[in-house]
């Protein structure tokens, strides 16, 4: 039986955290939990203090927050600590199913060479999650797993072996942007699966993902990460996608001219300066410990 090891990144949201938690442990698959918090204030800890005694989840406070892409960055290392095969990653608002780990599992044993296989998000109302959608290879026609390009972190299952291989997400990302870039890096390599039967819930606030024209205000900031992002990406492929990127730029700049209500100036600046400093972002991609090394550090506390 293939050792699983589910890994959250939390940031205060302790109810969402779990009820994600609650559901994984009723699990038809026996899954082991690593949750990390990236610093809340909210009392996550102390709401996880029973489940951490009785060693139904491991726990690892990482002291500040690294956001979204370092802590999944550190998540995928610990997991490797733990020996296993696979790590299912995803958000601290994933509400998994009974089988969605099972429907996941079904397809990484036919496929062995693919490097992850993404689950079906859906939103609250039963509709899919827009924030959530795969890049699919080939029409989805019914099939029991697709190919595609790229994938998001809300259950997504990637082999240890292919980590080893192909590296850690970009922790300097912070948000936005470190999913994308992770399967598609993973994708071109070995390849990647939409799962549709694989389905989980994403309780996000709604349905209608990222967009910089109606967003409030006080999340404008984290939208320098996702352009500034998005144009590393295009720089590491080709003509293709650094043409689409900057079809992005004019069309939302475009877009935030003819319909934004407010602080159309500030929005068209940080869209440029953000696109403007991903042409100069340097990321280094890091590698987890060799395998032998992860085994005997394993073994030694046992």
């Amino acid at each position: 039986m293939e050792k699983i090891t589910a890994a959250l990144v939390t940031y205060n949201r302790k109810e969402l955290l779990h009820e994600a938690l609650e559901a994984l442990m009723a699990q038809s698959f026996p899954v082991e939990i690593l949750v990390i918090d990236n610093a809340s204030t909210d009392g996550t800890e102390k709401m996880l203090e029973k489940w951490i005694k009785q060693g139904k989840i491991h726990y690892r406070n990482t002291g500040k927050n690294l956001g979204g892409a370092g802590g999944f960055c550190l998540a995928l290392e610990e997991a490797l600590k733990l020996g296993s095969e696979y790590i299912w990653m995803m958000d601290d608002d994933t509400i998994v199913k009974e089988d969605s780990l099972e429907k996941l599992l079904e397809q990484a044993r036919l496929h062995p060479q693919a490097a992850f296989f993404s689950s079906k998000a859906i939103w609250i109302d039963g509709t899919q999650n827009r924030m959530n959608q795969q890049r699919l290879l080939k029409k989805d026609i019914g099939q029991k797993a697709i190919p595609c390009r790229e994938a998001t972190f809300v259950s997504l299952l990637v082999k240890s072996d292919a980590i080893y291989k192909y590296g850690l997400p970009v922790k300097e990302f912070f948000i936005w942007g470190d999913d994308i870039e992770y399967t598609r890096r993973l994708s071109f390599r070995s390849g990647g699966y939409y799962v549709p039967d694989s389905v989980v819930l994403h309780k996000t606030a709604n349905n209608e993902g990222s967009n910089i024209v109606t967003d409030h205000e006080n999340r404008l900031p984290r939208y320098r990460y996702a352009y500034r992002n998005e144009v590393y990406i295009a720089k590491q492929e080709g003509t293709g996608r650094k043409v689409r990127q900057l079809a992005k730029i004019l069309y939302h700049t475009g877009k935030v001219l003819m319909l934004s209500k407010d602080k159309k100036m500030e929005k068209i600046r940080l869209i440029w300066s953000a696109s403007w400093e991903g042409l100069s972002f340097h990321a280094n991609i890091r590698y987890p410990e060799n395998k032998q090394a992860e085994s005997e550090a394993h073994q030694s506390k046992h």
